[in-house]
């Protein structure tokens, strides 16, 4: 048995949870201050669990004891504790952070890394998968021109103004809103400002837009400077959203404080419900030359709400945890890429790897390629 710690119980902590305890081969530890929380999971799948405040340093230290692994799934600014934690105890550290500084927090305790100890933020979905995606076809490349990922958690049936659903994080959809985008324009890296950059794409027929948000690149950035000249994430909604959450987050000026984002987090949850019926599209375009000739290669996946464990699980809730969980056994298994130690990327995943996995294969689905000459 592989034992890992999760903090967090909340929903996608007790998702990752429930995955890895269920594959049979995870003795699962998990964290919380939320003794209810806690509970709710222990009633539905034999875990074991801990009640634990990720801001208690010595609590921290107990808990890491005999564990290989511990992943993060609460709050972001909680992370360079827990990954200080694994370095002392010598577990390898995962999280699911979009937040840039705080990764760049986890890259420096990851030079002190022990041998086979690894550190790996960005889990998930957005960053996390999209950029395994993104760098693969990247790679089929002699030389990038512009690569454009997209990524949308959507609900099945919108039918309310806004075209929209609640489907995770208020928090962190409110972060994404509001929180400075990172680019590469014409070669250079830049910082581009969040619900700018509309664009309009249809698929299977219906018409979505696309418009920056922050986080989701992950360290592409880093990775594929001084070799593409466009580089871009963008948040992929029904149209007619971006105008309404720019009426809010600007023109009401709702994202300029703290204040104001609480009250915006307090109205969305209010006037918003929460689905569980969604769909997650994940877009990635890439164009550049091959064999002297220049070319686009587009991949689209379509991943949908389903039942686990006779749970009804959303699509966004699947796909994280499922990203997550896919490189924590690709760890366990060897089958990672790099030297075995330090700071892992995501995009050093390989996505055939990643796509046999037995987590992994939840991406494998509903797939739309195409490669094109252009």
């Amino acid at each position: 048995m592989r034992p890992v710690l999760i903090v967090g119980a909340g929903k996608i902590g007790a998702s990752i949870a429930k995955l890895l305890v269920h594959s049979g081969d995870y003795d699962v530890t998990l964290a919380d201050r939320d003794a209810a929380a806690l509970q709710r999971v222990a009633a539905r799948a034999p875990v074991r669990t801990l009640a634990l405040r990720a801001s208690d340093a010595d609590g921290l230290a107990a808990s890491l004891a005999g564990q290989s692994a511990v992943l993060s799934a609460t709050s972001f600014d909680a992370n360079p504790a827990i990954a200080r934690a694994a370095l002392a105890s010598g577990a390898s550290y995962f999280d699911l952070t979009e937040d840039v500084a705080t990764t760049r927090k986890i890259r420096n305790l990851a030079r002190r890394a022990a041998p086979r100890q690894i550190f790996m933020p960005q889990c998930g979905l957005a960053p996390g998968f999209i950029g395994i995606l993104a760098a693969d076809l990247a790679h089929r490349f002699d030389t990038l021109d512009t690569v454009k990922m997209r990524v949308g958690a959507l609900p099945q049936y919108p039918n309310n103004p806004i075209m929209y659903n609640l489907t995770w994080s208020t928090d962190g959809l409110i972060n994404e809103y509001c929180n400075a985008c990172e680019a590469i324009v014409d070669g250079q890296r830049r910082d581009v400002q969040a619900l700018e950059g509309l664009e309009h794409f249809a698929l299977d027929g219906l018409e979505y837009e696309a418009f920056n948000t922050s986080g989701g690149l992950g360290t592409l950035c880093e990775t594929l400077a001084q070799r593409v000249h466009t580089l871009n994430y963008k948040t992929v909604r029904y149209t007619g959203h971006r105008y309404l959450m720019d009426f809010l987050v600007n023109g009401l000026r709702l994202g300029a404080s703290r204040a104001g984002r609480r009250q915006l987090k307090t109205m969305l949850e209010y006037a918003v419900p929460i689905t569980l019926q969604d769909v997650v599209l994940v877009f990635v375009s890439v164009s550049g030359m091959i064999d002297g000739q220049f070319r686009q290669i587009t991949d689209a996946r379509k991943i949908y709400h389903r039942e686990l464990f006779g749970e009804a699980w959303s699509a966004i809730q699947l796909t994280t945890a499922a990203s997550a969980c896919a490189v924590i056994d690709l760890h366990f298994d060897g089958e990672l890429n790099g030297d075995g130690h330090g700071f892992v990327a995501q995009e050093q995943v390989s996505l055939d790897r990643f796509l046999a996995n037995r987590f992994g294969r939840y991406y494998a689905i509903d797939r739309y390629a195409e490669e094109i000459p252009i």
